[in-house]
């Protein structure tokens, strides 16, 4: 099916268990609340339809997965520096260095990071965004967190580690403040166009961890 037609509706929280039920046995019993308001985020600030998508840091691939199939668009790519890609994905991925990403200029008409830059070393981001500004001609989506000071540094700390570890996920990392959001942004050729929360947490987990912590953004080009 051209993936201009789906529908944004199916992103609901069965339609996204049904998908990542397929790699995973837990989303039998646990449902995907987290995944469902990120992917809902990112349609919020979803200015496609995009033909061809590249997913940087695509950890295992399910969330690439979920993009192919229920967004508006025709072709997704994962592209990761480990290869953790679950076996049965349907969508395109590969290994690369974290440096240069192996395709060329405009290749693609929109890029997203889900949860990875607070992993990348301060020193390589603006390279890697600028990496990703040459491979695409449209917009970067990013989807990761807004600490306010040490005490988000710390809680943000404890949730990569309770959502990473299960999976071979990446734990070392520094999280960004708005200046440094903005500064990169500007450094690297693009200005941040939209902003969403969202719930991603409820009773006394959203207290521990307040939803103000995740952030989803929709770059342009400047």
């Amino acid at each position: 099916m051209n993936g201009k037609q789906k529908s944004p509706e199916s992103i609901t929280l069965d339609a996204v268990a049904a998908t990542l039920r397929r790699y995973s046995g837990i989303y039998r019993y646990l449902k995907p609340r987290y995944q469902t308001v990120m992917l809902q985020s990112l349609q919020d600030v979803w200015s496609g339809p995009h033909e061809r998508i590249l997913d940087v840091g695509g950890g295992t691939g399910v969330i690439a997965q979920c993009l192919a199939e229920h967004f508006p668009t025709d072709k997704v790519t994962a592209i990761d520096v480990a290869d953790r890609f679950h076996p049965d994905l349907s969508v395109d991925h590969k290994v690369y260095n974290g440096q240069v990403i192996p395709f060329a200029d405009q290749s693609f008409d929109a890029v997203t990071m889900n949860n990875v830059l607070h992993h990348v070393p301060r020193a390589g981001r603006t390279a890697l965004l600028r990496e990703i500004a040459r491979v695409s001609r449209g917009p970067l989506y990013i989807k990761d967190h807004l600490p306010l000071g040490a005490l988000d540094n710390a809680r943000l700390a404890a949730l990569d580690f309770i959502g990473n570890v299960p999976f071979g996920g990446m734990v070392q990392a520094e999280y960004l403040p708005m200046e440094e959001w903005q500064k990169l942004a500007d450094d690297t050729g693009f200005k941040i166009r939209e902003m969403r929360g969202g719930e991603y947490r409820s009773g006394p987990f959203a207290m521990v961890f307040p939803n103000r912590l995740e952030i989803t953004m929709r770059w342009d080009r400047s």
